[in-house]
Formats: structure tokens, C-alpha cells, sequence
């Protein structure tokens, strides 16, 4: 009977005592030693995958580590086989992990279209990726009594992969300008409207050509030029201006597919996007990237030096940049120097974040 008193005055003294640090903390008294939230392990839903399985395409991979650095839309163009999904279905691995209020948010998202399932939480970045014959309802979300998330806010804090770009229907794609450009997709039906957050990348893949073989040094390309014209034209310039990165995806040669090594894996990738995330926080805030930058932001930040000015200024008139598009390679431009760690974007920065427009040559009108 006595051990039972004792027990309860000890548990009786450490309420009060934890009650008092409350009421001190609340007062102002003693600082709170409050330790941040984590986002809970949980078993992984999707099959563990690394950029080191890809062979070959450092060309690719590079564009897709500058991409995850700052936040970028990504266009992969090839012939069919040349690994544009290997390296989309990669993007995720090298993104920095959730952070427990993007993973909240992200959890709010998936229960509301009733994704969550027995899942306590969303504890990886989402990866979603809609057939072509997606509806507009399917990609924005909607309903006729009941909104539900699309597919743009499943994938939010994420990657949304469109793979075959020009199949999609023409509204749908033309309904991703607005979206791409306000991190958020807006539904307004008779009686309800409402807004979801899409801070999502976005990497789209497609073919050079109807029959996909166009500039194949193996295979040639049977497409009409009427053919490719009418191709090209469903994907407009508007949409094309709203990706950063256009890559050009070639076909791998035999001696690379043969090789043991595939390279880096996402870890050593994603050790790097994660250093020039931190640049990019402690200039924009924590969370924002490059790729969302403001006006004023790109004025005080990505500013190229001399030799990069005369660089930018000479890729506008001889590929035809729009004004947007000038913008979008100053961003990616300060995302390479971010990579690099340098402090001004210099020549070579502007140098490789034009590369990544060079495509724009054979931009539709």
C-alpha cells in the first residue's frame, strides 16, 4: 500500500512539474526546447529505383540534377527506347526529402481523393504519371458533386511525368499553361470553385517525330514534312516556353548499355541538389527554388556577368527566345552556379543553361 502512495506522489509531482514548464514557457519565463516535427517511416510504395541503373546519357542526367536543383520543368526528346522513362521514373530520387509540412500537405491532398489508403502519411515525393487519354478532369480535378484533387495536385511537392506529350489533347495541354506558371490549379464549376496547390515539376517526354526515328543515326525516319509539322503544332509555344529544360535524349550505344557501372547513384546526385538547395533558401526563404523566382529576385540574383550578358543577348536573336524564355535561362543559369557554388552567374552558367533551349530551333509557331 505504501509503494502504490509513493508511486502515485511521484507521478503526481511530475505533472505539476511539467505543468509549471508549460506555464513558464507560456510566460515568457524559460524558452521552449521544442524539437521539429518528422515525417514517419513508412514502407515504401513504389519500387526502389537509382539513377546509376541508367547507362550512359551524362548528357540527360546532368540535365536532370540541374533540373531537381532549382525546381525546373524538364522536356526529354527522343526516339522510343532511348530510356526517357528510366530517367523521368529518376527524378524523384533526387529531390530532398519531405519536409513534415510538405508531407502534410501532401497527405491532406491524397485523402481528399481517397489515395491514402492505410498509409499514415505521404512519407516520399509523389511521382504521378497520367495515360494520354487522361480527361480534363482526371489532370485538373473535379466532379460533379464532389471536387476531387487531379492529377496536378497529386503531385504536388512532386513530379508529374506526361509521357508521349503531343497524344494528350490539345485543351489539356493548353489547360497546363496557366497551372505551370501559379504553382496551383483553380476548378470553378456552377456552384463551388476551389484551389488546390500544385508546386509539382513537371517532366514531359515525346518523340522527334510521328514514327520517332527522326535524327536516329540507324534507323531513318519515314515522316512526311507535312507530317512533322502537324506533330510539332500540337504542342504550342506558349506551353514549350513554360519548360526550362529542353533535352535532347539520343540513343544509347552498345558499349554503354554493356558497361557494369551506370555512373553516380541518385544519393551522390541528391547530396548536390541539396547543397544548392540551401543557397537557394538562404536568398529566397526555405522551400522556394529558383525556378519560382520573382522578377525582383532575378534582377538582384541572377544577373549575369559581362561575358554572360553578350552570351544571353546573342542566344536570344539567333534562336528566337521569347521574352519568358530569356527569363526561364537566367533561372537555370543561377541554378548551375548554384551547383558550381558560385556566387554570380558567370559566362559558362549562361553557356549550358542555353544549351538546355537549343531545341527552341525547331519550335512550333
Amino acid at each position: 500500500m505504501a509503494q502504490q502512495a509513493d508511486c502515485y506522489s511521484v507521478a503526481n509531482d511530475t505533472k505539476w512539474r511539467e505543468l509549471r514548464e508549460a506555464v513558464d514557457v507560456l510566460t515568457g519565463v524559460q524558452s521552449a526546447d521544442i524539437q521539429p516535427p518528422t515525417v514517419p517511416a513508412c514502407e515504401s510504395t513504389v519500387a526502389a529505383v537509382d539513377l546509376a541503373e541508367v547507362r550512359g546519357q551524362e548528357y540527360a542526367k546532368r540535365a536532370l540534377e540541374v533540373a531537381a536543383a532549382g525546381g525546373h520543368h524538364v522536356l526529354l526528346v527522343g526516339p522510343p527506347g532511348a530510356g526517357k522513362t528510366m530517367l523521368a521514373r529518376r527524378l524523384t530520387t533526387l529531390l530532398p526529402s519531405l519536409a513534415f509540412a510538405e508531407a502534410l500537405e501532401a497527405t491532406r491532398i491524397h485523402s481528399a481523393a481517397g489515395l491514402l489508403g492505410d498509409r499514415p502519411m505521404i512519407a516520399e515525393r509523389p511521382f504521378r504519371a497520367p495515360h494520354h487519354t487522361v480527361s480534363t478532369a482526371g489532370l485538373f480535378g473535379g466532379g460533379s458533386a464532389v471536387a476531387r484533387p487531379g492529377e496536378l495536385a497529386l503531385a504536388h511537392h512532386g513530379a508529374l511525368f506526361l509521357d508521349e506529350l503531343p497524344e494528350f489533347r490539345r485543351d489539356v495541354l493548353e489547360g497546363l499553361r496557366q497551372p505551370l506558371e501559379d504553382r496551383q490549379v483553380t476548378i470553378a464549376r456552377g456552384g463551388w470553385r476551389v484551389t488546390y496547390p500544385a508546386r509539382l515539376m513537371l517532366i514531359a517526354a515525346m518523340n522527334p517525330c510521328p514514327c520517332g526515328f527522326r535524327g536516329d543515326p540507324l534507323r531513318g525516319c519515314r515522316c512526311t514534312p507535312h507530317q512533322l509539322a502537324l506533330y510539332q503544332t500540337r504542342i504550342s509555344g506558349p506551353l514549350l516556353d513554360r519548360i526550362d529544360l529542353h533535352v535532347a535524349v539520343a540513343p544509347v550505344p552498345h558499349r554503354e548499355l554493356g558497361r557494369a557501372n551506370g555512373g553516380e547513384s541518385s544519393a551522390a546526385v541528391a547530396a548536390r541538389v541539396a547543397a544548392a538547395r540551401e543557397r537557394q533558401y538562404a536568398r529566397l526563404g526555405v522551400g522556394a527554388c529558383n525556378a519560382e523566382m520573382a522578377a525582383r529576385d532575378l534582377h538582384a540574383h541572377a544577373g549575369p556577368d559581362g561575358a554572360g550578358a553578350v552570351l544571353i543577348e546573342r542566344a536570344m536573336t539567333k534562336l528566337g527566345l521569347s521574352a519568358r524564355a530569356y527569363t526561364r535561362v537566367l533561372k537555370v543559369a543561377r541554378t548551375i552556379a548554384d551547383l558550381a557554388g558560385a556566387e554570380r552567374v558567370g559566362a559558362p552558367h549562361v553557356a549550358e543553361a542555353i544549351q538546355y533551349r537549343a531545341l527552341d530551333r525547331a519550335r512550333p509557331a
